[in-house]
């Protein structure tokens, strides 16, 4: 058994634990610094897709359990939403939520998201260099989105400002009223942006939403829950991930010049930085097993709890040669930074707008973009679930 601090990296850093682990101990038992007993902690691409996509391992079965975790407050306290339930009930609620992530839904999104990007770097512009790229660009637009994407109309924009970061960084490790009260200020707002969709239908997740709860397909408390859950992640992961692949791209200046020689190679170049950049500190969501299995030679008994560590199969080497390169050209296997099986990440397709539109919205404002400070004085985040760059300073 090993005991896992999950200690802050620098920048990009991949965690050495698990890449020792990989190599050396695939599927092996792991205490981190909360909760009670051990979990396994699988590293190894294939055992990670083998986990989370067997309906042996259950999601729902965490919720109530105290199990070994990163955070002090227990990670099962959302019971309505998608990461916490099993199927048949999830099949139901996702196959609501999918209605409003389709490519259609992103390709009439897309020209509204370039102008927002556009808006925000005329400002960035007009400040003039050096600017924070955090603050000019990754930090709003996820959010302008999120609340494009949620149906949130402008005139009530100042209202929402900045509640998603709140609440994820209250429940990283703020106290019980401060959690509660960031809680009672998302679910009062999205309830009411629910209310009004009901006489203002639109084609936004809230719209969507609101008439599947309308329909009877979803209860009221479950639409109020996949909202919520859309607004926090998709703010706060969107920000830091999109931050983390600019400073890779500033990082690596032959992939850079490449990309700018080159734009046709975007999409291609998004998807190897999504399976680059160590996206989050430590694990996520555990499962429980729901009988003995076997992975990778190791038998896990019923009720043990399982995490897969998406960052250490994304760097395997026997599915990605050279796995520690930023490498474009890189063809085969598909990454699991938006995980595997039923629980694979809905809001994939947006993302991958997202970045795209920032990415090719900067390098084609501001060709000469450059750090402004040796990369090692960039400062990232601290003690967060979710890793990215503090402030980016950039020049051009």
């Amino acid at each position: 058994m090993r005991f896992w601090p999950v200690d802050d990296l620098p920048a990009l850093d991949p965690d050495p634990l698990l890449d020792e682990l990989l190599r050396e101990e695939p599927v092996t038992r792991i205490r981190l610094p909360y909760g009670e007993g051990c979990a396994w902690l699988v590293t190894r691409y294939e055992d990670v897709r083998f986990v989370t996509s067997d309906p042996r391992f259950s999601r729902e079965q965490v919720v109530g359990r105290d199990v070994t975790s990163m955070r002090p407050v227990p990670v099962a306290s959302q019971t309505a939403g998608l990461q916490y339930i099993d199927p048949p009930r999830h099949t139901r609620l996702r196959r609501v939520v999918a209605r409003a992530f389709t490519g259609a839904s992103m390709r009439r999104l897309r020209p509204l998201a370039e102008r927002r990007a556009a808006e925000l770097l005329d400002g960035m512009e007009r400040a003039g260099a050096p600017a924070d790229l955090m603050e000019h660009l990754h930090g709003p637009f996820p959010i302008a989105l999120i609340r494009d994407f949620l149906g949130v109309p402008e005139r009530d924009w100042h209202r929402w400002s900045a509640t998603g970061e709140a609440l994820l960084a209250a429940g990283a490790g703020a106290g019980s009223a401060e959690r509660a009260r960031q809680a009672a200020i998302t679910r009062a707002r999205i309830t009411e942006l629910l209310r009004r969709r009901r006489t203002e239908p639109r084609e936004d997740l809230a719209g969507v939403l609101a008439r599947a709860a309308a329909a009877g397909e979803i209860t009221d408390d479950e639409a109020l829950s996949l909202a919520i859950a859309v607004q926090v992640s998709g703010g706060h992961a969107v920000r830091n991930n999109s931050g983390s692949m600019m400073y890779a791209l500033l990082t690596h200046p032959e992939q850079l010049a490449r990309l700018r020689r080159e734009p046709e190679l975007l999409p291609r170049a998004v998807e190897e930085l999504f399976r680059y950049v160590p996206h989050r500190n430590g694990v996520g969501i555990p499962r429980i097993a729901t009988e003995d299995v076997e992975v990778g030679g190791r038998l896990i008994r019923a009720g043990e709890a399982v995490y897969n560590a998406y960052l250490a199969a994304n760097r395997d080497p026997e599915v990605f040669p050279d796995p520690d390169a930023l490498d474009f050209d890189r063809r085969g296997a598909a990454h699991v930074a938006f995980g595997y099986g039923p629980h694979h990440c809905l809001a994939a397709v947006m993302a991958r707008m997202e970045a795209e539109v920032m990415i090719g919205s900067v390098l084609a404002r501001f060709p000469g973009l450059r750090l402004a400070v040796p990369p090692e004085e960039v400062e990232f985040q601290r003690q967060g679930l979710i890793r990215g760059p503090r402030t980016l300073p950039v020049t051009w």
